[in-house]
């Protein structure tokens, strides 16, 4: 039925193409133009690459009950990374979820801090002096009003920093994010939005959570634009996390972006993907790989060979390596390191609660 109140009440329409400059045989498209120069592209390569191996270290080690279950960001480093590089550690900062081990490394947060935290140590959560960033959590959205609040107080003190908070499709469906955007809005607070949307909320799919045609079109509801991106190019994804993070520092407010990917691999180590991902879907997803992307635009550029491949592959394993080895030798926490890093200033009952523990007064 055709509503007589058109074009208030509009019918479902198709998804706004992402922006993309660079294609899937590593070209930049006609008339694309990039802003990261071949230092910058090196530099992410690596901290892509990174993430990469670290999944692979880690679920070994989960699956020998060295470390808990981790959630892998395969197929999601480009949305992770390029974000990553639009920003100035020294005085923006990111707010993440739990899938965005490049965005912290990046920041400043050190990799032996991370193997320390998936090894369940609580020293793990505690993020050293001058690193612009909040530890990962796990309840979906949950960091999302926090986020808001980080940016709104830098606004109001003054100060330029931005904040890019990062999370899923699934934390997109949550109250948490809505209310998030309508603050954000009301106020004009620096942040950046980054949506990963891989398609799926654990084993729910992407169109099973919203009618919306795209989740990048929610923000105009909120009054600040909303813009997607295919977040399997690092290029399209700094380019326009560059432009938002401009736009924040200049007052004008928040930007959601959409970055739409493919989660390649489990939702966690605890999760079975086999049984409910369509496997021609994940193949055609395969063949455009954040990763080999990249790779392919550097060999064009004389920047990228299967010897430096090799190099930087044993680096970094060995980088990795060195992480675990550190973080196993450091101290085993004692039963009341639950308590350290609940509050700054431990209330009265924590105090109580951590003498009974400890048979201290």
């Amino acid at each position: 039925m055709t509503s007589k109140y058109a074009p208030q009440f509009m019918p479902r329409g198709e998804p706004v193409e992402p922006i993309s400059l660079l294609n899937e045989a590593g070209k930049l498209k006609d008339g694309a133009k990039s802003a990261m120069s071949d230092e910058g592209v090196l530099e992410a390569l690596r901290l892509m690459m990174l993430g990469r191996t670290m999944d692979a270290k880690c679920f070994s080690l989960q699956r020998q009950g060295k470390v808990g279950t981790f959630a892998p960001i395969r197929g999601q480093e480009a949305a992770l990374v390029g974000s990553a590089m639009a920003l100035d550690p020294k005085r923006d900062w990111v707010v993440p979820q739990y899938r965005e081990l490049p965005v912290l490394l990046r920041q400043g947060f050190p990799l032996d801090k991370v193997a320390l935290y998936r090894l369940g140590h609580p020293d793990g959560i505690a993020v050293p002096s001058g690193v612009n960033m909040v530890m990962q959590q796990i309840s979906l959205a949950a960091q999302n009003p926090h986020a808001v609040g980080l940016a709104w107080g830098l606004k109001l003190q003054g100060k330029d920093g931005v904040v890019v908070v990062y999370f899923g499709d699934g934390a997109s469906s949550e109250g948490d994010f809505h209310e998030a955007c309508n603050l954000a809005g009301v106020v004009k607070a620096p942040v950046i939005f980054l949506l990963q949307n891989n398609g799926w909320a654990i084993s729910t799919p992407r169109e099973s959570q919203s009618a919306a045609a795209d989740l990048a079109s929610r923000a105009p509801g909120y009054g600040f634009p909303g813009i997607a991106v295919d977040g399997n190019d690092l290029m399209a994804m700094h380019a326009v996390t560059a432009e938002a993070v401009a736009r924040a520092r200049a007052g004008e407010g928040p930007t959601l972006i959409e970055a739409r990917t493919y989660r390649m691999w489990a939702h966690t180590t605890a999760d079975d993907p086999t049984r409910y991902q369509n496997p021609d879907v994940l193949k055609r997803w395969e063949k455009r790989d954040p990763i080999e992307r990249v790779q392919k635009y550097l060999a064009a550029r004389k920047k990228w060979n299967d010897k430096t491949a090799a190099t930087w592959e044993a680096e970094i394993a060995a980088e990795i390596d060195d992480a675990f080895e550190r973080a196993e030798a450091y101290p085993k926490p004692t039963a009341d390191a639950i308590y350290d890093y609940v509050f700054a200033q431990p209330t009265p009952s924590l105090v109580r609660q951590r003498a009974a523990l400890t048979g201290g007064e």
